[in-house]
């Protein structure tokens, strides 16, 4: 049992792998569209290289969704809206006209006759308003044409037949001008504004139950094409109508090919070619990025973003295919690149794409402009710590996105009349999305652990506390380590390594040097110095110790783990060469590992350079009287001992890079000492 967890133990990385790719391979296939793929690849003035298409099965042609958008939205502008009238708030007006004419139109007033002509206009002229009924204020206004309900009819007739509270002054003199009874205005027009009421409302569920049944009436349909029919030829050009009818053949395929029956074969076959994918991303990490590989965090991070540029495309799909472009995928490289490096940011933007194919339409389309933009973004991004950088590289991101797609539409159309420009839109949105990679990339350095050069940036910040803490308590240290911090960048320039990370890792790498500064000679200001009342070997303890205490100290202010392996690996496993001799004067029985440094060595370029550098800066100070051929000497020296001692076996670092910066730093020691050449007399 202990044996079995023993081994579970040592292969807990390999496991959570394991484990990693099944659930990557699982939400990948998950997310997928639901349907199986057309094994013909369709697109628009391409000449068919198949052999002769006939129609495995009955099949409807589909409507284009332009087509169908077009009889919508002519049944839309037709559509009558439907009013209902309320024949008990007419009665109620009607009721209320013949208590109040009595009261007007008295006896003592008018004669028998006119009392009766008065009523019989007044009610009439009230038959008239209310023939249609009068509408209510806050109703909406009729179209030219309208429905009314009336005793559960519905009668089509002119909205302006719908009369309004405003029009009731205007009917009354009218009508009383018809009857030579304008004199009586003034007693109508008051009696009918004081007892009129809107009787006719605007019925808004009814109207849009009618629409709605209009718009299901659209046939999505335009003939069908019968099992056995030629559909297109070998050698001839997918045309507009040809188009159409394969395209309609590809969706009932997809339909017919999905069933209960045979979607788990289609699901495996999905998954066994998602897994491909994957595999060949752990491949290329175990082969080329072994550092990368054995991190669990980084491979879950890349890991991470493959899964959600896949979850976004397919959401984006199934919610409306027209904007698959408004997907930031060239946020993937920029992202890869800002935290790893170009070629690893590019493979798996490449493999991303390879996986999207299957989820998008016209998948040739998708997969070279995806894939020609992320290129782009590799070869453009650069120095993201500087604002500008970014948005330019966005700007040639979405000019290539606008370029690519104007070219398929002349490919596909023969011209750019039928452009839709809007689509030139989605990519401009694209690229404003794609700047949303610098906070971005500050959520993932908080949630994963991770460092970019933005924050190699801030912290390459002198004015830093911890900086400023080692420039008080160690200012000789604080001195060597902006010399080194500067030979070590012009060497990662010269060698194409990260030269911003050297620069950090440098300033960074001796603070361990604080906890005891005096005991190293650059911090010494008199002649006293603490190591002639130690022994050897505890000399070389404490000066050891400053890499342990350095790490612990990097910790407690939050550093990076990339800039702590430059303080843990900047002497390797090197000797404490002086106090070692000493030693050896004292005692010859001396065991070398007490007095060696407890490594690792250098495992990159960037912690090799630091360890040329802080030697050779170190080191220079003991020159007397440097020359050209001194420094040559010298420089030649330390930095072979450290190839000798096999310090740099782990550090993917060429004999033509190690060359190279011996150059510089022969340059640089040049100048620092202020060197001439020496004219002959």
């Amino acid at each position: 049992m202990s044996k079995s967890l023993d081994q579970l133990y040592k292969n807990q990385s390999l496991i959570y792998k394991y484990v990693l790719y099944g659930v990557a391979l699982f939400c990948i296939v998950f997310f997928f569209p639901k349907g199986g793929q057309f094994k013909y690849d369709i697109q628009k003035g391409k000449v068919w290289q198949y052999e002769n298409l006939r129609a495995p099965f009955d099949f409807s042609l589909k409507k284009e969704t332009s087509e169908i958008a077009k009889e919508e939205e002519i049944i839309r502008a037709n559509q009558l809206d439907y009013y209902q009238f309320d024949k008990g708030r007419s009665d109620q007006v009607y009721s209320a006209y013949e208590k109040k004419i009595e009261n007007i139109f008295t006896s003592d007033k008018f004669n028998p006759n006119q009392i009766k002509t008065l009523r019989a206009s007044g009610k009439a002229i009230l038959d008239f308003i209310y023939t249609n009924g009068v509408l209510e204020n806050n109703s909406k206004k009729p179209q030219q044409s309208i429905f009314l309900i009336k005793n559960n009819e519905a009668t089509k007739l002119d909205g302006t037949e719908v009369h309004r509270i405003s029009d009731i002054k205007n009917i009354v003199r009218d009508e009383l001008i018809k009857y030579d009874l304008l004199t009586f205005s003034s007693v109508f027009e008051d009696l009918f504004l004081d007892i009129i009421q809107p009787n006719v409302r605007y019925d808004e569920n009814l109207t849009t139950k009618a629409l709605n049944e209009d718009l299901s009436r659209i046939s999505h349909t335009r003939g069908t094409v019968e099992e056995g029919d030629l559909i297109i030829t070998k050698g001839e050009v997918i045309e507009a109508d040809g188009y159409k009818i394969l395209n309609s053949l590809k969706q009932e395929y997809q339909s017919e090919v999905w069933s209960t029956k045979n979607q788990y074969f289609i699901l495996s076959g999905y998954a066994v070619l998602v897994a491909l994918v994957l595999m060949m991303l752990f491949l290329f990490l175990k082969k080329y990025r072994t550092d990368v590989y054995e991190n669990n965090t980084k491979v879950t991070f890349i890991i991470f973003n493959i899964v959600l540029m896949v979850f976004i495309t397919t959401m984006v799909v199934k919610y409306n295919v027209a904007y698959v472009f408004v997907v930031p995928l060239c946020i993937l490289p920029l992202i890869l690149k800002t935290f790893f490096d170009a070629r690893l940011g590019l493979f798996v933007h490449v493999l991303t794409v390879l996986i999207l194919g299957f989820v998008v339409p016209n998948s040739f389309e998708y997969i070279f402009l995806q894939i020609i933009a992320g290129i782009v973004t590799i070869l453009t991004v650069s120095e993201l710590y500087k604002r500008a950088n970014l948005f330019i590289s966005v700007a040639q991101i979405t000019l290539i996105y606008v370029i690519g797609y104007l070219a398929f539409q002349v490919i596909h159309e023969g011209n750019l009349d039928t452009v839709i420009w809007m689509n030139l839109g989605l990519f401009l949105l694209n690229g404003m999305i794609t700047l949303f990679a610098q906070p971005l990339i500050y959520i993932y350095e908080k949630v994963f652990g991770l460092v970019s050069d933005v924050s190699l940036l801030e912290l390459s910040d002198t004015n830093s506390k911890l900086l400023k803490e080692l420039s008080n308590k160690a200012p000789g240290t604080f001195h060597h380590s902006l010399q080194v911090s500067n030979l070590a960048e012009a060497a990662a320039n010269e060698i194409g390594a990260n030269a911003m990370l050297v620069r950090v890792g440098a300033l960074y790498h001796d603070i361990g040097k604080m906890l005891n500064p005096t005991y190293f000679t650059e911090n010494q200001i008199t002649n006293v110095n603490p190591h002639d009342e130690l022994s050897p070997i505890d000399s070389a303890n404490i000066i050891i110790d400053h890499v342990i205490g350095g790490i612990e100290l990097a910790r407690k202010h939050n550093l990076p783990d990339r800039v702590i392996d430059f303080i843990r690996c900047h002497h390797g496993t090197t000797l404490v060469y002086y106090f070692y001799k000493k030693q050896q004067e004292i005692d010859t029985d001396v065991s070398e590992e007490d007095f060696r440094y407890p490594g690792p060595i250098p495992f990159s370029k960037e912690t090799a350079i630091l360890m040329m550098a802080d030697s050779v800066e170190a080191a220079s100070k003991s020159l007397k009287n440097p020359t050209f051929l001194i420094i040559d000497e010298f420089v030649d020296k330390i930095i072979a001992g450290q190839m000798a001692a096999n310090q740099f076996l782990n550090a993917n670092i060429t004999f033509k890079e190690i060359q190279t910066i011996k150059k510089i730093f022969k340059q640089k020691l040049t100048n620092i000492y202020h060197l001439r050449v020496e004219y002959p007399e």
